[in-house]
């Protein structure tokens, strides 16, 4: 019990490191394949993946001029009114990719003569044969119900992507070093994990991101309901700020995820307001002003671009919640009434 979570979490640097090295060449092929074949892509995906796609809409947007969309599934399943696709790169996300409604989008996108892609860790699902093009993970099966390696895989998938689709060796570059930066994040967080004890009896609770970890607040929150049972609610500070703060009083939990980049001073000025309010913070970021307003912090390493701090800012998040499941006596491996694999329509 509460053994196989933590084994996944401390795969990452590895599994991170395998996905660049194996499936860039073959990233760089599709990349080249796809070149002026489409305007804009539709992701279609659901729960932890599609917080990747949330990411992949600040990543291709900022870096490839790319309006990315988010798929509305039950369109083309239960409505049975699909949209023009036309002009469109239909992608799914999903790490078992058995998800019909999934299934149906890129299958649909098929008929209507558009190319399709995905990212999954199983090339034999439903979702790989309805796709032109298999970025494929090679995570190794995930035993564990709550997605970890999958997640941190699937945004280095897509920077990956990024980088071939805008032909940018630096940036490259600078993925490749990404995988020592998660062992990095790893030994600080661990070295704090024992701070979760303080929020053993926490009922309710906020997370903070904007720009590329606005993905990231979602992703903490997702992880921190499945383990914990906890209400937790992802915001943009830009979000929160029209009318959910008014909620903000003496003690409320807060998480804010803030590392270095476009988007930090416009954290920083947010997070003042919290602190006037009286907010309880926990902070995630590489600034050392910056972790001085948090109750509980959680250090990332220097060094890491904005544009790739989602894949290290969410480690914290995922231990966060896995030590907290533990504090609250659950199990962190199998969190009641969830499956692995989840089919909807």
């Amino acid at each position: 019990m509460n053994k196989i979570l933590i084994r996944e979490i401390l795969e990452q640097p590895d599994v991170v490191e395998n996905l660049i090295n194996n499936e860039a060449e073959h990233v760089n092929k599709i990349c080249s394949n796809l070149k002026g074949k489409f305007d804009y892509i539709l992701i279609a995906a659901r729960g932890t993946s599609d917080n990747a796609a949330r990411y992949a809409q600040y990543l291709l947007g900022s870096h490839n001029n790319i309006q990315v969309a988010l798929a509305t599934p039950s369109l083309f399943t239960i409505y049975e009114t699909p949209p023009s696709l036309e002009r469109a790169l239909v992608m799914g996300i999903s790490q078992s990719g058995q998800s019909p409604d999934i299934v149906s989008v890129l299958e649909t996108a098929r008929n209507q003569g558009r190319p399709t892609m995905c990212i999954t860790n199983d090339d034999s699902s439903p979702l790989a044969n309805a796709s032109d093009f298999i970025i494929r993970l090679n995570a190794g099966e995930e035993k564990a119900i709550a997605a970890t390696k999958t997640y941190t895989s699937s945004l280095s998938a897509l920077a990956l992507f990024s980088c071939f689709l805008s032909e940018d060796e630096s940036k490259l570059e600078d993925l490749n070093k990404i995988p020592g930066k998660i062992a990095d994040t790893l030994n600080y967080s661990i070295d704090r994990i024992d701070q979760t004890s303080r929020y053993r009896y926490m009922e309710h609770c906020v997370i903070i991101g904007r720009g590329f970890n606005y993905s990231t607040a979602y992703e903490i929150s997702l992880k921190i309901k499945e383990l914990t049972r906890v209400i937790s609610v992802p915001y943009s500070s830009a979000d929160f700020n029209h009318g959910p703060i008014a909620a903000v009083n003496h003690g409320f939990p807060i998480f804010v995820v803030a590392p270095s980049g476009k988007m930090f001073d416009h954290i920083i000025d947010f997070t003042n307001k919290l602190i006037n309010l009286n907010a309880e913070l926990i902070i995630i970021t590489d600034n050392q002003e910056m972790l001085k307003y948090g109750k509980v912090n959680f250090k990332l390493p220097d060094g890491i671009p904005e544009w790739l701090s989602p894949i290290t800012s969410i480690i914290p998040g995922q231990l966060f919640a896995r030590q907290l499941a533990i504090e609250k006596g659950y199990d962190s491996d199998e969190p009641e009434g969830l499956l692995k694999v989840t089919k909807t329509y």
